[in-house]
């Protein structure tokens, strides 16, 4: 969207605190950084409506709304533009109001959704796919953070892609902070996770990986208690924000990433920004963040993380910190479609 001057902008999302996971992160981030450019932003998010649990993440409250409701709200902040950021019930609303109303919108593709319900249901994937190419099929465009990842969507069928990227806090990310205190006496060399500690996230894989050393786990969520349990001799710290979580960051020797559902992993810039190398598997995500510099890529984790141990730790702190909000807010902005002057008054 080409902006003239000022917009204002209404994103309706499921994801919102108290969820604490990439999505958040990134809407948070961005809005924030919409509103420092002189846009105005509402953000129509689950806690503002009644919920419910969402089944096998009791954890994740899915808003209850109807769709005359959310689209009074887009109606009565007389928006420039709209932007559906999740695949749920808020949005399944919205979407239809839009719909209905010819109020053109665009979509983001956060998260592998089909391999993600498929993990958690045990169905097949291709299932799936059929509801993400229907839900993302009538927007103007979809936002989406790599290019592995805009590529899979073209090969699926949706091929209005554009590219959104994300960004790092340049003031509390980076190599200076003092390492946590629970790294002191740990054996060398320290593997660090940061994320949701849930079954979609492959935990386990980083957590048998035979390479020497301390494993660590920062993140909570429903699979941490069994894990926890299965893996008495890994260190498992909970939720951190601030200081604590960036000083696991610059104090680990490799941040590993064992997820193969995610389309870019937010975690990854925040541990290279603080100068941490990192180790994953070649797949969407990883191969379009870590380079030969910054980390080791393979099908075997103990590989990608010798690799990774042998990268330089300034090289990765200054390709880290490349990754800004204010280029992703701006990208963002291009990729928004405009609402039409008036296209609002009559809309039911």
């Amino acid at each position: 969207m080409k902006a003239s001057g000022p917009q204002r902008i209404v994103i309706v999302t499921d994801a919102w605190t108290p969820q604490v996971n990439g999505v958040v992160r990134t809407l948070q981030s961005v809005s924030a950084e919409l509103r420092t450019m002189g846009h105005q932003v509402q953000i129509i998010s689950p806690d503002q409506y009644g919920s419910i649990p969402c089944p096998t993440y009791p954890e994740i409250r899915l808003a209850l709304a109807r769709a005359r409701t959310i689209g009074r709200v887009i109606a009565d902040f007389q928006a420039d533009a709209v932007h559906l950021a999740t695949e749920g019930p808020l949005c399944l609303a919205a979407r239809h109001w839009c719909l209905r109303n010819r109020v053109p919108f665009t979509t983001a593709y956060h998260t592998h959704f089909p391999d993600y319900v498929a993990k958690r249901t045990g169905l097949p994937a291709s299932w799936f796919w059929r509801y993400i190419r229907w839900f993302h099929g009538p927007a103007q465009s979809v936002l989406v953070s790599t290019r592995s990842v805009r590529e899979q969507l073209r090969a699926h069928g949706i091929a209005q892609v554009r590219p959104w990227g994300r960004g790092v806090d340049q003031t509390g990310f980076g190599p200076d902070v003092q390492p946590h205190p629970a790294f002191a006496n740990l054996p060398r060399p320290i593997q660090l996770y940061v994320g949701r500690v849930a079954i979609e996230k492959n935990l386990e894989a980083f957590l048998q990986n035979g390479h020497p050393g301390t494993k660590v786990v920062v993140g909570d969520g429903p699979a941490r208690a069994a894990l926890e349990q299965q893996f008495p001799d890994a260190l498992f710290l909970g939720a951190l924000s601030g200081p604590d979580l960036t000083g696991t960051y610059s104090g680990a020797d490799v941040f590993v990433f064992p997820s193969r559902t995610d389309t870019f992993g937010l975690v990854m810039i925040e541990a290279l920004a603080c100068g941490t190398p990192v180790a994953a598997y070649p797949v969407t995500g990883p191969v379009d963040i870590v380079t030969p510099e910054t980390g080791g890529l393979s099908e075997t984790l103990e590989d990608a993380i010798a690799q990774a141990l042998t990268r330089d730790r300034d090289a990765c702190a200054a390709y880290g910190r490349c990754f800004t909000w204010r280029v992703s807010a701006s990208q963002f902005l291009a990729g928004l479609h405009p609402v039409e002057p008036g296209a609002l008054a009559d809309a039911a």
